[in-house]
């Protein structure tokens, strides 16, 4: 498909992406309203209920991992539909996408300097290479490759969280040595000790804040991207995956669509309940936490992230009639402009320089605040697009990467 030119907007892509962006709020509100240990535990941050930790668990169920996944699929095929652009009728695609994927890099770190530390944009720019180093792959190889790294990765970190795991299952059965329950004893001090001492800068005044995220930011994108690199990658190929396969222009049918949403349902949504039942009986342990993200949690998202993408393709063509799916489509064609709009109405409502909820809003009561952003960026996206081409960080990025300001206005 290299040689074919690539079309200029696939409308079930920006629903997609949309309701990704959206969705991707749900757990983020957690890392808003507590720092970095927020979604570990619903009591981590601030004090839960038994409406906290039951929202705890439908989110983690819904959410955790499917609408990342969701974000880094599409932002995959993206990658391979700028690159059929650029190549269709020039040879300097690769050029044009590496300035792009620089400047990516530069907002996203603005964006973790200034706003959030949770950006996720750097680690797109630091990844994406290495999915491009397979853009000529077929959509089988792409797929193949990427299902069989994702599995190796996740299986990875669960085998590391085993001592965890065990410790955790031995102290439950009242048989765990004393050098174990000490093990374990030190690991939730230390996790708790963290929790307070992000919420105490996520409290300071705007220019402490930025001062003391400052010597992290030097660093914490590559420790991300070195703890991400087995699930991001994969993703970003199997986006280019079912890019190339026609997966968001109507290159399925139905019945293949049907096949991988429902099988995707029926794998995903067990696995992710199991591991909700397991995460709840043993009382939210956020030691754990990080090996059940990484690793045990792994095919359940991998499979409602694919289940969900192909409920939003069947349910495009439909969708895409109604109200709600042109302000979702609106919503996904400025994902970046949103992703950041995001940010700032969150870290406004949390941190310290805005109203400085941060520590003393719980599971339940985020969803509130999740459900007003969710107006605001569906109110606005439309709007402005009827109005202006792109949006204005899309617009910003475009004229960063090819060196020229292009008209805003239509």
């Amino acid at each position: 498909m290299a040689g074919s030119a690539a079309p200029d907007r696939i409308a079930a892509l920006d629903l997609v992406r949309g309701v990704a962006v959206l969705g991707i709020l749900a757990i983020n509100a957690a890392s808003f309203a507590g720092g970095a240990n927020g979604p570990l535990s619903p009591a981590l941050s601030a004090p839960a209920g038994t409406a906290d930790e039951l929202v705890y668990l439908i989110n983690f169920v819904l959410f955790e991992g499917k609408m990342r996944g969701l974000f880094t699929v599409l932002f995959g095929a993206s990658l391979l539909l700028f690159m059929e652009r650029r190549e269709s009728g020039a040879s300097d695609g690769p050029r044009w996408q590496m300035r792009r994927l620089g400047w990516l890099f530069v907002i996203g770190y603005a964006h973790q300097l200034f706003l959030w530390s949770g950006d996720i944009l750097m680690l797109y720019a630091m990844l994406a290479p290495l999915a491009l180093a397979a853009r000529h792959w077929s959509a089988r190889r792409l797929a193949v490759v990427a299902v069989a790294a994702f599995a190796l990765w996740h299986g990875g970190f669960t085998l590391a969280g085993k001592p965890t795991f065990v410790a955790i299952e031995a102290e439950r059965a009242g048989t765990a040595e004393a050098k174990a329950i000490a093990e374990l004893t030190s690991l939730r001090a230390a996790i708790s000790a963290d929790a307070k001492a992000e919420l105490a800068v996520l409290r300071q005044p705007y220019p402490a804040m930025v001062a003391a995220r400052f010597g992290e930011t030097l660093y914490m994108p590559f420790l991300i991207a070195l703890f991400s690199l087995g699930e991001t990658v994969p993703l970003m190929l199997l986006g280019m995956a079912l890019y190339r396969s026609g997966f968001f222009a109507g290159g399925w049918i139905r019945a293949d669509l049907w096949r991988l949403a429902l099988g995707g349902l029926a794998v995903g949504l067990p696995l992710a309940m199991a591991l909700a039942w397991w995460i709840e009986s043993r009382g939210f342990p956020a030691e754990a936490m990080l090996f059940v993200f990484l690793g045990a949690a792994g095919p359940s998202h991998l499979a409602l992230t694919l289940a969900y993408a192909a409920l939003l393709v069947l349910a495009a063509p439909a969708l895409l009639r109604t109200a709600i799916g042109t302000r979702l489509q609106a919503a996904g064609q400025m994902a970046l402009s949103n992703y950041l709009l995001t940010s700032l109405l969150m870290t406004f409502v949390f941190h310290g320089w805005g109203l400085g909820l941060a520590g003393t809003v719980g599971t339940l009561a985020q969803w509130g605040w999740v459900l007003g952003v969710w107006l605001v960026l569906l109110a606005w996206s439309g709007p402005w697009l009827r109005r202006y081409r792109q949006g204005p960080v899309e617009w910003l990025w475009r004229g960063l990467t090819y060196r020229h300001w292009q008209p805003l206005t239509r």
